[in-house]
């Protein structure tokens, strides 16, 4: 089970790269959401994200097993939970638009950014599941640094489109 593990928890040994291989997972996140966003949309991300939690949760705990960290470098699975969370209301705002999620791409950008930012600096409760010290605080701060980015990519869309004056 452990190979397998290591395949999931390091999204296929992208974890592996270096420097910065949280960066490096939240990169890799962003062509899977556009081809889940591609086969089926929003829902499909969404359902994935959840998917994505669950492996992520089981392959963090086998792989921190018998080791001195709980959350070791290597591990990105979680940052591509977060990241695809932040996705979300950008592949919304495209379905509803009737455009190509790409045709949104200050979106992206702005989620990628925003989920780096919060999952960095782990504010508030972001900060409070990373200190749980297990494989469901590994799953759970990057859940959180993706609802935080969300928001700001909704705050973001809001004051471009001058639905906020």
């Amino acid at each position: 089970m452990k190979p397998l593990a290591t395949l999931l928890g390091t999204f296929f040994y992208i974890g592996y790269l270096r420097p910065a291989s949280g960066t490096w997972g939240s990169a890799a996140a962003l062509p899977a959401a556009y081809g889940l966003a591609l086969l089926g949309g929003p829902w499909l991300l969404a359902l994935g994200v959840l998917g994505v939690f669950c492996l992520g949760w089981w392959a963090t705990s086998v792989m921190v097993e018998g080791r001195d960290t709980h959350d070791p470098s290597e591990v990105v699975i979680d940052e591509v939970a977060g990241q695809w969370v932040a996705l979300l209301p950008v592949l919304v705002g495209a379905s509803h638009a009737g455009v190509d999620a790409l045709a949104l791409w200050p979106g992206w950008l702005v989620a990628f950014l925003a989920f780096r930012f919060f999952d960095i600096l782990k504010p508030g409760p972001i900060g409070w599941a990373d200190r749980r010290a297990d494989a469901l605080g590994v799953m759970l701060d990057d859940m959180i640094a993706g609802l935080a980015a969300a928001l700001t990519v909704m705050l973001a869309a809001a004051l471009f489109h001058g639905l906020i004056a």
